[in-house]
């Protein structure tokens, strides 16, 4: 897996029959293994009516809490034509999807001038088994997590502060760092 720099660590697992609550058992991490396959791996067609996936991560501790968990789903379709869908699969705080499939902003404590942030808001790790709610047997896809920071300052705003200088409108001071997994490849049988 990759990250736009901060250190979070993430686990991605994708299989057939985990349980809901697979990420609350202490060897949660082998039995995942054992029934299913890593980031990077191939899922091979199963017998249960969708694959679950399995997804933890903790944020890098010289850096921002996390903000959300997303499962990013690929398919090419019959035209040969590529598409994604992107599900918040894990957040932090007390907020709700809305009736558009929409999760508010977790908000933000950036002072751009100061360059300075708060922990004060998201979460120090975040974990879903999540299952995908349109999956097709008979279309292949890939799945990938992608863990995403709260806003945290941009290093614009820290050259800024050091340099003494002011930064011209256009220019973000705000950025959401993140880390990406490997996909997990899903053939359809046949």
């Amino acid at each position: 897996y990759a990250t736009s720099g901060p250190r979070i660590a993430v686990r991605f697992f994708g299989g057939w029959h985990y349980p809901r609550d697979l990420l609350q058992r202490p060897d949660w991490m082998a039995l995942a293994e054992q029934q299913g396959v890593p980031m990077g791996g191939d899922l091979p067609a199963g017998d249960a009516a969708a694959p679950s996936f399995a997804v933890w991560a903790i944020r890098d501790p010289q850096s921002g809490n996390l903000d959300r968990i997303q499962i990013i789903k690929g398919w090419v379709d019959e035209s040969e034509k590529s598409h994604e869908k992107i599900f918040d699969v894990a957040w932090s705080g007390e907020r709700r999807i809305d009736d558009a499939g929409n999760l508010p902003a977790v908000g933000n404590t950036v002072d751009a001038t100061t360059a300075s942030y708060h922990n004060s808001i998201g979460a120090e790790q975040l974990s879903s088994v999540w299952t995908d709610p349109e999956f097709d047997p008979a279309q292949g896809a890939l799945y990938y997590a992608r863990v995403i920071e709260i806003p945290t300052p941009r290093w614009t705003a820290y050259d800024a502060k050091r340099f003494g200088v002011k930064m011209d409108d256009n220019v973000p001071m705000i950025t959401q760092e993140r880390a990406y997994t490997s996909p997990i490849w899903y053939t359809p049988a046949g």
